[in-house]
């Protein structure tokens, strides 16, 4: 993340930019500057989560509870030296970051393959140097935050613009963070988390004034060194010629430096030397070989530049425009800045022109589709991406949505009403397993009927609603484009009730409607009175275990004993306790069985939120149903045949509600013609609905698949391919 090479070079050439400094120390001195005032840290949450998950487990799904505990004691450290904690997580991924996005996921994918060959091989858990966070993190992390009583927020566009606008706007202590983007915003200090020391509070500060003295150069010259070297918004290789000569050309090279920390130097040189010679008389695209990257080159400088500030480097007119995709941005971030200007179209096919490659359209006259003049939104200054149109006509409605995610309170509603796209990152999931299918199929007929709910489309089955940009990774895409997906109409007596009766109405009933809508999105209205009839916190759990068991037909009643048996025996345990749990080895098929359980439980996130939170979303927070480890114990003993006396560990009350739960699932999957059976009495020849023969050791069915329609999910090409309702449904 950030500025290419510029962390190592830094560490390795600039030591001193970085400066060992005390939390409490820096509390006490703002106390005493602002008397009255409380010391406030924004943190960029999503650079934390990494640290943030201290357990020693990582790929048995989770050790929720002991992560839950990890960031209650991050929380006690700040709170006891009176700091207030600000927490921000990415909520949106700009266009323009979209291809630095699918690098990392296809890089993940790699890491992925790696971690379940090692598991295959050697039967444990990969050493921390092959540390992949568990599914889920994200989403739960805000949860667990907003239960500990602290402030967290979604951002509308990238965090870091967010973080570094909020921190300097509301004069924070400090960023807390890991990403070489704020050293170079003008904004409040900037402290590492990885250097952190939650015992002492000490960490090291990093000082944009020391960097840019350093590299001879002014605090407003960093965005457009961060442009040429590379960065989220402006890929390394644009530039690689420009900087090959300026190194060429650079008469100081340093021996103690690598080539990436003189190419920094070089530039940075060329910039001071060669580039302020001509500024406010030249533009940038007469001093640098922009091209047709001119509009990429200016948003990217821009981006950096917080509410109220303006670049030297930029000569601003009327007529300036700088934009990308459906993004119009403002060449200042000054609040009384009326210049911003629209994309440039081509009238005939309504494709996006980068401004450049059309002479007659450039920074100077604008031959675009709109020529209008657009006011900078009040509310949210600065680069917030302004959509053209809303996927969503109601503003009341669009407008309890865009604040329920701000305060994050909802998962992937916000982005799908708002644009129309969503994106879910990796997951464990082993692609040579042919027998367990991707969570992102598995869960895709529940988005659909989510879709409908909150497009509005989908009526009596059909496909007449927008069709989504999902961005899931699953093995075998290469994300080159999205998969487009159409809504899918639920099935609910009286029709699908609309988003003002689920969201805001208030009449006796409604909530009895809203657990009617959730149900209806995993298509179990059939089974609302034995689901209701479990107690809490199972009934979300069971909801999932029907879902899961009636889509995928390799799940088996060994599976079943052992999601239930974990659920019960997980009730009353300490982080203490479960951190000292030992396996005996690790399975790759209890790995992936784990990652289809917590994207469930993220899906319910999804799902609770927008049927108006029938549950409280406490009910379905992994650290309350889920334990990684626990699962794999429960997984490899269910395996091995043990009875239910042995697996809740002969707690009499958990065997009663083990045989309850377990009659709840088989009974709802019965009403759905599949029934659940042992593993032993499965049919060897049938590989199952997402099977295929011999691919796997479990790739055994019970043959009562009831698929009749669609294609097998693996013959389901990504990309821009429109998937009509239900394709990966099983009947």
């Amino acid at each position: 993340m950030g500025v290419r090479g510029l962390h190592g070079f830094v560490a390795s050439s600039c030591p001193h930019v970085c400066t060992v400094v005390n939390f409490k120390e820096l509390a006490e001195r703002h106390r005493s500057q602002h008397p009255g005032g409380t010391p406030a840290v924004v943190v960029d949450a999503m650079c934390c989560l990494r640290y943030w998950y201290t357990p020693e487990s990582w790929v048995c799904g989770g050790q929720w509870r002991e992560y839950y505990s990890s960031l209650r004691e991050f929380v006690s450290a700040f709170t006891a030296v009176g700091i207030k904690l600000i927490f921000f997580f990415d909520g949106m991924v700009e266009q323009s970051k979209r291809g630095e996005w699918v690098k990392r996921r296809l890089k993940n994918n790699r890491e992925i393959a790696k971690i379940f060959h090692h598991i295959k091989s050697h039967r444990e858990q990969p050493g921390r140097n092959m540390f992949f966070i568990p599914s889920g993190l994200a989403v739960f992390t805000r949860f667990a935050l907003k239960a500990l009583g602290q402030e967290t927020l979604c951002s509308l566009q990238e965090a870091d613009y967010e973080v570094a606008s909020y921190g300097f706007q509301n004069n924070c202590l400090g960023i807390l963070g890991e990403d070489t983007d704020y050293l170079i915003y003008d904004t409040c200090p900037y402290f590492s988390i990885s250097e952190l020391s939650l015992d002492s509070l000490d960490t090291v500060m990093l000082c944009r004034e020391k960097l840019s003295q350093s590299l001879g150069l002014r605090l407003a010259d960093l965005p457009l060194l961060a442009c040429l070297l590379g960065n989220d918004v402006v890929p390394e290789g644009m530039f690689e010629s420009f900087r090959y000569k300026c190194l060429t050309s650079y008469a100081s090279v340093r021996e103690s430096c690598d080539r990436k920390g003189n190419v920094i130097l070089a530039v940075a040189d060329h910039i001071s030397k060669v580039l302020r010679l001509h500024q406010g008389e030249k533009k940038l695209e007469e001093m640098l070989p922009l091209g047709p990257n001119k509009a990429l080159f200016y948003k990217g400088v821009a981006s950096y530049l917080l509410p109220g500030q303006k670049s030297p480097w930029f000569i601003q007119t009327p007529k300036d425009v700088v934009t990308l995709d459906k993004q119009v941005l403002s060449m200042s971030s000054d609040p009384e800045s009326k210049q911003e200007v629209p994309m440039c179209m081509d009238p005939e096919s309504r494709q996006k022109l980068p401004v450049g490659t059309d002479p007659e359209c450039n920074l100077e006259a604008a031959v675009c589709a709109n020529t209008e003049v657009k006011q900078e939104d009040p509310v949210n200054m600065g680069l917030e991406a302004k959509h053209q149109v809303t996927v969503v006509s109601d503003p009341e409605i669009l407008k309890v949505a865009r604040a329920q995610h701000v305060r994050a309170e909802s998962y992937l509603v916000y982005g799908v009403m708002s644009s129309g796209e969503v994106e879910c990152s990796s997951s464990l999931e082993d692609a040579t397993d042919q027998a367990l299918p991707s969570q992102a199929f598995v869960y895709r007929p529940v988005r659909q009927r989510v879709y409908s709910l909150l497009l509005g489309g989908g009526g009596g089955g059909s496909s007449t609603g927008p069709a989504v940009k999902e961005w899931f990774v699953y093995s075998g895409n290469p994300l080159r484009q999205p998969d487009l997906v159409r809504p899918l109409q639920m099935n609910l007596p009286g029709g699908t009730p609309s988003l003002r009766q689920l969201w805001l109405s208030q009449e006796p009933g409604i909530q009895a409607q809203r657990l009617d809508t959730l149900l209806a999105c995993f298509d179990l209205s059939s089974s609302r009175e034995e689901l209701q009839a479990v107690e809490r916190p199972f009934q979300a759990l069971c909801c999932l275990l029907v879902y899961l068991f009636v889509q995928v037909d390799t799940l088996c009643l060994e599976d079943l004993h052992a999601f239930i048996a974990q659920a019960l025996c997980l009730q009353g345990k300490p982080a203490v306790e479960l951190a000292d749990l030992q396996l005996d080895h690790i399975d790759p098929r209890a790995v992936q069985l784990a990652t289809l359980l917590v994207r469930g439980l993220t899906t319910l996130v999804l799902v609770n939120g927008a049927c108006g939170s029938p549950w409280e979303m406490a009910d379905f927070m992994p650290w309350h149903l889920f334990d990684g480890k626990l699962f794999h114990q429960k997984y490899l003993q269910s395996e091995k045949g043990y009875t239910a006396e042995v697996l809740v560990e002969q707690n009499r009350s958990h065997v009663t509600r083990f045989h309850t739960l377990k009659s709840v699932v088989c009974k709802a999957c019965g009403k759905e013609n599949r029934p659940i059976v042992s593993r032993r009495h499965w049919r060897p020849h049938h590989a199952g609905r997402w099977g295929r023969q011999g691919s796997s050791s479990h790739g055994t069915s019970s043959g009562y698949s009831r698929s009749g329609h669609g294609q097998h999910w693996r013959d389901q090409g990504p990309g821009s391919r429109q998937y009509e309702p239900d394709q990966w449904r099983r009947y």
